[in-house]
């Protein structure tokens, strides 16, 4: 059997971040990983690199005043813990611990990193209009430079460095069964060789075996990933808060982030809380140019569409675009006479398009993701709308456009099963809206929240369009964009401690068990609570990688 100090289970951001806390300390470390060289870095390769941190220099150019107490204070009002004495003890640790992290070595670890920040900083999940409750009180929304691929591809350096110096052995198409214990501590993996796969970065690869394999260590640092790619689990774990789960979803991660790590550990002892807290997205979008299966893409939206739902009604505050995700799916998904349809619409001009929509994801924002300072100012400040939005817009089956109302709404129920739009509603709908933004001044929240978001300089430059009527023929046409619900992120996950080191059922740690990343809900088995403000997956993943690497170095000296 081969042996090694330190087994590290899934090459994604967390598993390569604890390798590097590992070998730089002198550790050896196999890193075992079901897919092929290809996937290096995982789903966070994919994703559009969003970083949160909280009284940034970026922030106080864009002249947004931040502190740790007010971006405690979003934290707690949007986790809401309800579970202190038992599943959210530990959670609720790593919630305080991260923050002040965001509030002030984060930066500088990214730097010590070589990753960059572009100087915009986004208004995420802006919120459910309460000052105590869910969301962000100001913009906290960083992207690095070469967005996910730029946050992944340190720590791959750093890992094939280790290998060329003897001190990491890559074990890809390598998939774990099975954590072996001996005398209550953790011995080692054992699990299941697969067939080659050469196969591009994303593509469902087989799961053909042609052998087996175990491997030998004093420890196991778990970072296999949440349960996103497979619907059925979403569907076995959807809390009865949110209704039920639609028949159709998009998915927004690749198939190998199939939850399987987390039973693993959760068979070798360690345990497994707050399966029911989730965060997937309303504003999913089939891909026109699909990876994975089922691949969708969420549309980052500015504040300003109109969000009606499958019968053509306006959805309740605080249900706008980019400010309550869990709000929002809970009223698509229980509300009685629209939750047996699985889409709404978001309805906008081609001058909010030009302005307000991004896509989510790496491949979706090639001028972030090459780093290239020139290319983002020509292609952000042109004023057109983005090559790839484009490119959903002309080859996708989602969006439907029109001069008139009348002829906007025939063609979006052209795109469902029956026609449930009614164009008078539709345009009733509109009409009132746009009587809203006749002065600086409404009685409409979303039209307020509009003039509020272009107060913030970083909004009104980027992100936000002058208000106008949706039904000014100059700036149309009319669009309407079909929505679904997309999966993306597993909320719990493995209890641990603020080391890393994964809890029994009796509180006290699994000898030699550790687990990072979205597999550890990022931190205590649910560092985000029921809400997540944004950016806060990568810098979970950063944050509780180099934990686990830290601490499993330490246990193995």
């Amino acid at each position: 059997m081969d042996k090694c100090d330190v087994i590290v289970v899934g090459a994604g951001l967390a598993g390569l971040v604890a390798a590097h806390e590992l070998t730089s300390r002198g550790r050896s470390v196999t890193l075992v990983e079901q897919e092929s060289e290809a996937n290096l870095g995982g789903q966070a390769w994919w994703s559009f690199g969003g970083l949160f941190l909280v009284d940034s220099p970026e922030q106080r150019r864009l002249r947004v005043r931040d502190s740790f107490e007010l971006a405690w204070s979003d934290w707690r009002g949007s986790a809401q813990f309800d579970r202190l004495d038992d599943q959210d003890s530990w959670a609720v640790r790593w919630a305080r611990a991260y923050v002040e992290f965001a509030a002030t070595e984060k930066r500088s670890f990214l730097a010590g990193h070589g990753i960059g920040l572009t100087p915009a900083v986004g208004w995420a999940e802006r919120g459910d209009l309460r000052a105590s409750g869910h969301g962000n009180s100001v913009p906290r929304f960083h992207v690095a430079w070469g967005t996910g691929t730029g946050v992944v591809a340190p720590f791959v350096a750093s890992a094939r460095r280790a290998a060329d110096e003897g001190l990491l052995t890559f074990r890809h198409r390598h998939r774990v069964d099975e954590i072996l214990l001996a005398a209550g501590a953790v011995a080692g993996v054992r699990g299941t060789v697969l067939v080659p796969d050469t196969g591009p970065r994303g593509v469902a690869s087989s799961r053909a075996a042609v052998g087996e394999f175990s491997l030998e260590a004093q420890a196991v640092v778990v970072t296999t990933g949440g349960i996103g790619g497979d619907h059925d689990l979403v569907r076995r774990h959807w809390p009865p808060s949110l209704g039920t789960p639609p028949a159709h979803m998009v998915t927004g991660v690749p198939a190998f982030v199939d939850g399987r790590g987390i039973d693993i550990a959760a068979a070798a002892g360690a345990r497994v809380v707050n399966r029911d807290r989730m965060w997937h997205y309303t504003e999913g979008l089939h891909n026109w140019d699909p990876v994975w299966p089922g691949h969708g893409i969420r549309i980052l939206p500015g504040p300003s569409s109109v969000w009606l739902d499958a019968l053509g009604r306006r959805l309740p505050a605080p249900c706008f675009p980019g400010y309550d995700t869990i709000s929002t799916l809970r009223y698509l998904r229980t509300t009685p006479d629209i939750e047996r349809y699985d889409h709404s619409w978001l309805v906008l001009t081609e001058r909010i398009l030009a302005k307000e929509f991004a896509l989510s994801g790496s491949e979706q924002n090639p001028d972030i993701t090459s780093g290239s300072r020139r290319q983002v100012l020509r292609t952000r400040l042109s004023g057109g709308v983005p090559g790839p939005v484009q490119a959903f817009r002309h080859h996708g089956q989602d969006f439907a456009e029109a001069a008139t109302v009348g002829e906007l709404t025939e063609r979006m129920n052209a795109l469902t099963k029956e026609p449930l739009l009614d164009p008078a509603l539709v345009r009733a709908q509109l009409e009132a809206r746009d009587a809203q933004v006749a002065n600086r001044y409404s009685k409409d929240a979303q039209v307020q929240g509009i003039r509020n978001s272009r107060a913030c300089l970083g909004d009104r430059l980027s992100r936000t369009a002058r208000p106008h009527r949706l039904l000014d023929p100059a700036a149309g046409p009319l669009i309407g964009v079909k929505v679904h619900v997309l999966t993306r992120k597993t909320l719990g996950g493995i209890q641990t401690d603020l080391a890393s080191r994964a809890l029994a059922a009796d509180g006290q740690p699994v000898p030699g068990l550790y687990a990072a990343g979205e597999a550890a809900g990022f931190g205590g088995g649910g560092v985000h609570g029921y809400n997540a403000l944004e950016g806060t997956f990568l810098g979970g993943c950063l944050f509780s990688g180099r934990a686990a690497g830290q601490a499993a170095a330490a246990d193995v000296g």
